[in-house]
């Protein structure tokens, strides 16, 4: 059975830090709840950011 999650659906537009390590800290979506280290975060923005250039 396929899920119907689809990560790429949500852009992540609010984000609240939920956790810290000595060297990652951890934030949560507030519109779809995922959880995800605030560095691969900025690398989604800036993705966003160049797709969004490229058109």
């Amino acid at each position: 059975m396929p899920s119907s999650n689809a990560p790429a659906a949500c852009k992540h537009p609010r984000v609240e830090i939920v956790a810290r390590d000595a060297d990652a800290e951890f934030v949560e979506c507030k519109e779809c709840g995922e959880v995800f280290e605030a560095s691969e975060f900025k690398d989604m923005v800036i993705e966003d950011n160049l797709a969004g250039d490229e058109g």
